[in-house]
């Protein structure tokens, strides 16, 4: 059974002891001289699942090129497992235990990697993104002796570096590790709001594109030929301006065909969301947003697709001038695409669209258009099983329904564990909207920390229960 709240309190020292000594290892994954380190972090992480009593399986996945060459060991992935009861769900949790980098004189308050409470704040590189949700989460499957649910994990440290290597395992181990999984948690968002729970359901996706320009293999000198050429930023910058207009509205045709109808329903969730519009305008110091309402910030956010142009490489960009015709220069912009919108249709609107601009405006010049890369947006459904059960668990713990929100950016690991997996997937975030990750002064709060083990000890009791009923109600009908 659950052992009771008053416990909480005693274990709640415990629990930030832990994450104590989880933030104090600089398991940075991005710069390579610390890579030890996270490897050191992953034996950590097996030891406290071992405590658990789980069983372990530390998958080594070899090492990779770095672009100058050297060869660098990847930490392996944890896999582990705790319960078999076949009349049991089994719930696979995900998470991270590699950091983003922090250095103190970035701008820190405090030593990054010593986590330190200030006003009910922990902060510590890792202490939201994702330490403390991983931590929260074994922790309350400590808190049970019977175990309402069978317990997977799938622990890597490469997140911050794009996940190399975890795709491949988790495709090798589909019908291995993963045949009797049942739903899949990840935790490593945040909530909306400072102060009330959320549920998040979809991210967008990406599709990043190169524009090339080119007209000779030399810069030129303005004096010399500007005036009897057609130069290449000339048209880079008519393609560039072409893309979208004032408003915000993408100009390519087609572009919004396939994005999915607004239902009512869908509509109804946008307005009891808690969003502060003054509060993000401030956060990014702009004066002015393109819409007034939350409702339409929040749409234009989440379920329609926006471009924004990042940058153009090759032009000359120094202080002061040089009066140079730079004869090739790229521009570099990309989409963020909704359901039911596809990669391969945008990439192939996009190019036809900018060679059809460019074809208006006569240029000798060679123009190429590609796509580097590309991800898919991810958007589930918020009366499965998994989001009735998390709904109930944050009414419990916070006396509130959490909202339902989404994420305007993207979190391939959603994608990748529904595409490969074909189960459900929730992300079921504990860290409050004002947690800085990925920036300087990183914290969870005391209180979402251990609430946030309370929501998940909770979740287990409660898909436990719905599952239960849903077998029950699929043999009903096999009886009938």
């Amino acid at each position: 059974g659950f052992r009771p709240i008053g416990l909480f309190n005693y274990f709640s020292c415990f629990l930030i002891q832990n994450l104590e000594e989880w933030v104090a290892v600089e398991s940075d994954s991005v710069q390579t001289d610390l890579r030890k380190e996270v490897i050191r972090m992953m034996a950590l992480a097996a030891d406290r699942l071992r405590a658990l009593g789980a069983a372990v399986n530390s998958v080594n996945l070899g090492s990779h090129q770095l672009p100058d060459g050297q060869n660098l060991p990847l930490p392996p992935v944890i896999l582990a497992e705790l319960g078999k009861d076949p009349q049991n769900p089994t719930l696979c949790f995900y998470g991270h235990v590699d950091v983003q980098p922090a250095k103190k004189d970035d701008g820190w308050k405090t030593d990054p990697y010593t986590l330190t409470e200030i006003n009910g704040n922990l902060y510590g590189r890792g202490a939201t993104d994702n330490k403390g949700p991983v931590l929260a989460w074994i922790n309350a499957v400590e808190t049970f002796r019977a175990m309402p649910v069978n317990f997977k994990f799938v622990i890597e440290g490469m997140e911050e570096a794009g996940s190399l290597g975890l795709e491949k395992l988790l495709e090798e181990e589909k019908q291995c590790f993963f045949a009797d999984v049942d739903y899949i948690v990840i935790s490593d968002n945040l909530w909306l709001s400072n102060r009330k729970p959320a549920l998040t359901y979809g991210t967008r996706g990406n599709a990043c594109f190169f524009v090339e320009v080119e007209s000779g293999d030399k810069d030129l000198h303005s004096g010399t030929f500007g005036g009897i050429i057609h130069e290449p930023m000339t048209d880079l910058i008519a393609l560039l301006d072409s893309l979208v207009d004032s408003t915000g509205h993408i100009r390519i045709p087609g572009i919004y065909d396939s994005v999915a109808a607004l239902t009512e329903e869908e509509r109804k969730l946008y307005e009891s969301i808690e969003f502060d519009l003054e509060e993000h305008k401030n956060n990014s110091g702009v004066k002015k947003f393109l819409y007034d309402t939350k409702e339409e910030i929040l749409l234009h956010l989440w379920r329609y697709p926006s471009l924004s142009i990042h940058g153009i490489e090759g032009a000359f960009h120094e202080p002061g001038i040089k009066t140079v015709i730079p004869a090739k220069v790229i521009g570099k912009f990309s989409i963020r695409q909704v359901p039911h919108m596809d990669l391969s249709v945008v990439k192939r609107q996009v190019v036809e669209y900018l060679e059809d601009v460019f074809s208006k405006r006569n240029s000798p010049n060679k123009l190429k258009v590609s796509m580097p890369l590309g991800a898919e947006p991810w958007v589930a459904d918020i009366n499965d099983p998994l989001y009735i059960a998390a709904r109930r668990a944050a009414k419990t713990v916070f006396r509130e329904d959490p909202d339902f929100i989404r994420d305007g950016s993207t979190i391939p690991i959603a994608r990748m564990f529904q595409t490969i997996m074909q189960k459900s997937v929730i992300m079921l975030p504990i860290g409050a909207a004002d947690d800085g990750e990925h920036s300087q002064n990183e914290k969870i709060s005391r209180y979402n920390y251990i609430e946030g083990t309370k929501v998940f000890a909770a979740f287990f009791l409660e898909i436990s229960k719905l599952h239960g009923q849903l077998q029950e109600t699929s043999n009903t009908k096999t009886d009938n």
